[in-house]
C-alpha cells in the first residue's frame, strides 16, 4: 500500500512538471489564460454590485408588485407575460412581503417568502433583476390587527401615551429580535436586492409622532443625562425660554436619529452576516423630525464591505384631482435626494396611485411624474401602480403602453442630468428645522413640514434644494433659529428673499445692520399691494395686486428703511385706493455685498398674474447679481431645474405645469452656448439658436410645449 502510494505521488509529479514544463514553452498562451482568469476574478467581484451598475444610458425602473399579484401562481405568469408584452418597461421587479400595513406574524412572514423565493427564480428567468420589498419593519398603522403580530412588544408610543397598534418601537428588545429573524428570512431567499420600506419613521397613525414609551425616555437620559416623564418632557418642548427649547428639541431630533441608526445597524448586520454583497434600499419622505440624517444612515446600511445602497424618496400625490401635488412632490424629493452621497446611484423615486384604482391618475400624469421627479433629482423610478386584487390586468395595458413609450426618455434624462447638483434658488433648510416648528406657541411634536411653500417656483424660477448650491436662499419665519449666527451671517451676505417675519427676527438677533429694514406695523384688514415706480418693475410701475385677506387671511406689514441706501418696491393701499403704506416691499445691499428682499404682502403665494410673476423674477435675477443659471422669462406656467455645468455643458428640464399649451416658451440660460437642443417626451430633437442676450443670458424661445409635458433641454 505504502509503495503505491509512493509510485502515484511520483505519477503525479511527473504530470504536474510536464504542464509547469507546457506553460514555460508557451508563455504567451500562459500570459492570455492568466489575464482571462484575471478578469473572470473582475467580473465575479463586479456582480457583487450588479444590481447597481449598469448603463449609464439608462435610468432604473423597477414595478412594485404586490401579494395578489405575486403569491397566486397563474396571476404571477399572466404579469410576467403582462410585462413581456411591453418589453422594457421595466428592468426591476419588486415583490412586496405584505398586502396590510402592520407587522406579520412570523409563521406567515416566512410563507410569503418562501413563495417568493420561488417567484423571484422565474422572474430571473425572464431576464428581470428581482428583490423583496419588506413593507413592515416596525409597522405603518393599525390595519387588520386581528391578523397581524401579537405577543409581548412595546407599541409606538405618543407623548400623551397612546399607542398605535399596527406599529412598534424599535428600541424594544424583543422587537428587534423580530426584525432580526424577518430580515433572516429575506435574505435566505436569495433575493438580488432588499428595500426597507417608509414605515422606519416616527410619525404614525393614529399616535402622531413616536416614539415616547418609557424604554425611550430611559435611553434618552442615558443620551443626555436628564430624567423626563412624557408630561414634564412635553412641558420641556414647548415652555421655557427659546433656547431653552431649542436645546432639548435638538436633543430629541439626535435621540431620533440614534434610534433609527441602530435599527439600521441590526439590518446591517444580520443581512450582511449572511450575504456581505447585498445591496439594501430604504424608502423615505420628508423626514424632519427623526433627523433627516440620510447620509449617516446610507453609510450604515452599506456596511463594513460598502455594499450598495439604494434609496427611493418620495411623498403624497397618489391622484391627479390636486395637480399642484404633482410638483410638490418633486420639490420634496429633491430635498431628500439633496443630502444623499453621491455614490448612491441608483435613486428611483416612489410613484403610487393608492389605493391602486386605475383612474387615479392618467397614464400622461404617471409617465410625466417619473420624469419629473428624475429632474428634481433622481435617477430612476419605482411604480406601484397596479391593482392589488388578483384579477385580470387588462385594464392596466393602457397605462403600461404608455410607460413604455416613455421609457426612452426616461433613459435620456436620467443620462443627461445624472447625478449633477441642482442650482437655482434655495429654500432654506437643514436637519435640524424641526427644531422651530411652533416655536412661540403650540405643541411642537404636531408642528407641520417648517419649510416654506413651493408656490413660487411654478411662475418659472430655478428650484434648489441646498443652500450649498443656491445663489439665492428664500429665508421664512423660524428658519434662522436652526442656524448658527456665522451661517446667518453668510447668508446674509449672499442673495436673500424673507418675509416679514424673519425679518422681525433677524433684526432681534442683532442683524438689522444687514438687512435695510423694520417692520413698522401690520394690518388683517384688506390691503392692496401697487408697484413703485423702479427698475426691477420696469413697465409694471402703478399695478396691483389683490389677494383679497378677507378670504386667505394674511397680515400686510409695514415695512420701514432702516438705511437709506433701501429702496422701496411696492405700497400698500386700501380698496378707495388710497395708500395706506409706502413700503411693504424694498430691496438693500448691505456692507457685506448681500443683496436682500422683504416682502410684507402676501410673500409666498399668489405670484401667478403677468406683473408679480414679472416683477420676481427680476428681483431673484438682482439679488444672485445675474449669477441665477436661468429662468422662463415669458409668462407661464413652468417648473424648472437646472443642473450645474459639466465640462462646460448645461442640461436642465421644464415642466409645462397648465392645462393650456405653452407658445413661445421664453427660456434664459446663462451661458456663452448659443444653440440648445430641446428634447420632449417622444424623444424628438429640435436645435434652437439664441435669438439675443440680455447680459450673460442667452434668450432661447420655444415654439410650443404642450400641456402636461416636459422638455429636456442641453446646451451644444
Amino acid at each position: 500500500m505504502f509503495c503505491r502510494k509512493i509510485q502515484a505521488y511520483i505519477l503525479r509529479l511527473k504530470y504536474y512538471g510536464k504542464i509547469y514544463k507546457w506553460f514555460i514553452m508557451k508563455r504567451e498562451i500562459t500570459i492570455i489564460i492568466c489575464s482571462f482568469i484575471l478578469s473572470l476574478i473582475v467580473f465575479t467581484i463586479s456582480c457583487k454590485r450588479e444590481v447597481l451598475i449598469q448603463d449609464n444610458n439608462k435610468a432604473y425602473v423597477s414595478f412594485r408588485i404586490g401579494p395578489a399579484q405575486s403569491l397566486p401562481g397563474q396571476r404571477f405568469n399572466e404579469l410576467l407575460d403582462l410585462f413581456d408584452k411591453y418589453q422594457g418597461v421595466t428592468d426591476e421587479i419588486t415583490f412586496f412581503t405584505h398586502v396590510t400595513h402592520a407587522p406579520l406574524p412570523l409563521e406567515k412572514f416566512s410563507e410569503h417568502v418562501t413563495i417568493l423565493k420561488q417567484r423571484m427564480e422565474q422572474a430571473r428567468q425572464r431576464g428581470y433583476k428581482t428583490g423583496i420589498n419588506i413593507l413592515t419593519t416596525i409597522g405603518h398603522h393599525n390595519e387588520d390587527l386581528e391578523n397581524s403580530l401579537k405577543g409581548d412588544y412595546t407599541f409606538m408610543t405618543g407623548i400623551d401615551g397612546n399607542v398605535s397598534h399596527g406599529s412598534f418601537c424599535p428600541n424594544d428588545d424583543n422587537m428587534r429580535e423580530y426584525i432580526r429573524t424577518i430580515y433572516e428570512l429575506t435574505t435566505e431567499a436569495n433575493p438580488d436586492y432588499i428595500w426597507i420600506d417608509d414605515d422606519v419613521r416616527l410619525g404614525h397613525m393614529p399616535i402622531g409622532y413616536g416614539c415616547f414609551c418609557d424604554n425611550c425616555l430611559k435611553i434618552f437620559e442615558q443620551e443626555t443625562g436628564a430624567r423626563y416623564t412624557r408630561e414634564s418632557l412635553k412641558k420641556a418642548f414647548n415652555e421655557g425660554t427659546k433656547e431653552e427649547k431649542l436645546k432639548v428639541r435638538e436633543e430629541w431630533l439626535q435621540h431620533n436619529r440614534n434610534t433609527i441608526a441602530r435599527l439600521f445597524t441590526l439590518v446591517e448586520e444580520t443581512v450582511h452576516g449572511i450575504r456581505p454583497d447585498m445591496p439594501l434600499g430604504f424608502m423615505t419622505g420628508d423626514r424632519f423630525f427623526e433627523g433627516y440624517d440620510f447620509d449617516n444612515w446610507a453609510k450604515i446600511l452599506a456596511g463594513a464591505d460598502n455594499a450598495p445602497v439604494m434609496w427611493r424618496p418620495g411623498g403624497g400625490f397618489y391622484g391627479d384631482t390636486n395637480t399642484d401635488g404633482l410638483a410638490g412632490k418633486s420639490h420634496d424629493i429633491g430635498r431628500q435626494v439633496s443630502v444623499l452621497p453621491e455614490d448612491i446611484v441608483s435613486i428611483q423615486s416612489e410613484i403610487e396611485c393608492f389605493p391602486y384604482q386605475r383612474l387615479k391618475k392618467a397614464a400622461n400624469i404617471v409617465a410625466l411624474e417619473a420624469c419629473s421627479h428624475i429632474a428634481s433629482g433622481c435617477t430612476g423610478t419605482a411604480f406601484n401602480v397596479l391593482s392589488m386584487y388578483d384579477e385580470p390586468l387588462d385594464e392596466y395595458e393602457p397605462l403600461m403602453a404608455r410607460l413604455q413609450e416613455s421609457r426612452p426618455f426616461f433613459d435620456l434624462m436620467a443620462k443627461s442630468l445624472g447625478r449633477s447638483a441642482i442650482t437655482g434658488v434655495n429654500t432654506l433648510w437643514n436637519k435640524d428645522s424641526y427644531i422651530t416648528g411652533n416655536l412661540e406657541d403650540g405643541n411642537w411634536v404636531s408642528a407641520g413640514n417648517p419649510v416654506t411653500g413651493h408656490d413660487m417656483y411654478t411662475i418659472g424660477i430655478p428650484a434648489c434644494y441646498s443652500v450649498n448650491n443656491g445663489q439665492v436662499t428664500i429665508l421664512g419665519k423660524d428658519n434662522v433659529y436652526a442656524f448658527s449666527k456665522q451661517q446667518i451671517e453668510e447668508l446674509l451676505s449672499g442673495g436673500v428673499y424673507m418675509d416679514a417675519e424673519a425679518l422681525q427676527q433677524l433684526n432681534k438677533m442683532g442683524f438689522g445692520e444687514l438687512t435695510g429694514f423694520e417692520v413698522e406695523s401690520s394690518a388683517d384688514v384688506d390691503r392692496i399691494e401697487r408697484f413703485a415706480t423702479h427698475p426691477l418693475n420696469g413697465s409694471f410701475a402703478g399695478r396691483e395686486r389683490d389677494n383679497r385677506q378677507s378670504f386667505w387671511k394674511s397680515l400686510a406689514y409695514t415695512l420701514r428703511k432702516t438705511d437709506e441706501k433701501a429702496q422701496v418696491l411696492s405700497r400698500l393701499i386700501d380698496y378707495t385706493g388710497e395708500e395706506v403704506s409706502d413700503c411693504t416691499m424694498g430691496v438693500f445691499e448691505n456692507k457685506l455685498g448681500g443683496r436682500i428682499c422683504v416682502a410684507g404682502y402676501y410673500p409666498w403665494n399668489f405670484m401667478e398674474n403677468l406683473s408679480k410673476s414679472s416683477q420676481m423674477k427680476s428681483v431673484f435675477r438682482w439679488l444672485s447679481k445675474d449669477s441665477l443659471p436661468g429662468y422662463i422669462a415669458s409668462f407661464h406656467r413652468m417648473n424648472l431645474w437646472i443642473r450645474e455645468p459639466q465640462d462646460g455643458k448645461m442640461a436642465l428640464a421644464f415642466s409645462n405645469s397648465s392645462f393650456d399649451p405653452a407658445k413661445d416658451v421664453t427660456l434664459m440660460l446663462r451661458t456663452e452656448s448659443k444653440e440648445i437642443k430641446v428634447y420632449d417626451m417622444e424623444c424628438r430633437e429640435t436645435v434652437i439658436r439664441s435669438s439675443g442676450e440680455d447680459g450673460p443670458y442667452q434668450k432661447f424661445v420655444i415654439p410650443e410645449v404642450e400641456p402636461w409635458q416636459m422638455r429636456l433641454v442641453v446646451t451644444q
